[in-house]
């Protein structure tokens, strides 16, 4: 003789209680709505308000083509050298015990919390013509680093490399350690052990963090003006071209704005998603 299992009964029920688990609560919907729509609806201002009949002959204006032009190369640029420096500070912030660590670290993310108007001040009085360096820099080999093209980079860099390092410390404190122990443990040096074992481990969170940088620095506006200017064709990234269209001529500023949010996007929803699950 059969006899039914305890469970039966109950099935039904619970069944019932994972389908109203699964429900989100009203409560979390309603602001979770209003949130999506309070950053989704600027970006929908701008494509109803785009000139879109002008859109070809704006796009080829020569002064949108050389700041969209100088944005990417002077990103790409800032990018690659906050992997060059981002990424051993990462390492040392979350490897290493040295006194002043968390101080350090602290002073990592101000640009983060800052105005980047201020960072630019702090940039053009440290290597401005007159500032503590940049005096020494003019004097002795005669270089001028603010209001060129490399002072945008280092704006860039200034803004955007803390999100890198944030992104590869984040990913070394989670890594399995004892990949590399292993790998120490048969003879691999700390050079091997690091460019064989950590590397690929963290390499979704350095990508990650790239993206990040990468469009930061193609955004940022408030360093940039201040220590490198608003020159076309050597400082004016798109962000300051936005500014200067929208006094004189608002339908370049929506195609500039919508050129850039594209560019973003088009970043962050390609290489980061591809990279970040890889």
């Amino acid at each position: 003789m059969t006899t039914a299992s305890p469970a039966t009964p109950a099935a039904p029920g619970r069944r019932r209680l994972r389908a109203r688990s699964g429900r989100p609560p009203w409560i979390l919907v309603v602001p979770a709505l209003a949130a999506v729509a309070f950053l989704v609806l600027p970006f929908a201002g701008l494509l109803v308000s785009a000139p879109w009949p002008d859109m070809g002959e704006r796009l080829r204006d020569p002064e949108v083509l050389s700041a969209l032009w100088l944005s990417l190369t002077t990103a790409t640029a800032a990018t690659v050298v906050s992997l060059l420096l981002g990424v051993p500070l990462a390492w040392l912030l979350a490897r290493t015990e040295f006194p002043g660590r968390r101080l350090v670290r602290a002073l990592v993310t101000v640009p983060l919390v800052i105005p980047p108007v201020v960072g630019g001040v702090a940039l053009l009085l440290v290597l401005g013509r007159n500032g503590i360096l940049g005096t020494h820099l003019d004097t002795w080999f005669g270089i001028t680093i603010p209001f060129t093209t490399a002072a945008v980079v280092m704006a860039q860099v200034f803004v955007a490399m803390p999100f890198l390092v944030i992104s590869v410390e984040g990913s070394l404190r989670g890594a399995d350690r004892r990949y590399e122990e292993a790998a120490a443990t048969l003879g691999a040096s700390r050079t091997t052990v690091f460019t064989r074992v950590t590397l690929p481990m963290v390499l979704p969170g350095i990508a990650a963090g790239a993206v990040l940088c990468w469009a930061r620095a193609l955004g940022e506006f408030g360093a940039t003006i201040t220590f490198a200017g608003n020159f076309p064709g050597t400082t004016q990234t798109m962000p300051l071209a936005v500014y200067m269209a929208m006094q004189r001529d608002p339908e370049a500023a929506v195609v500039l704005s919508l050129v850039l949010l594209l560019v973003s996007l088009a970043v962050l929803v390609t290489l980061r998603e591809r990279w970040v699950n890889a």
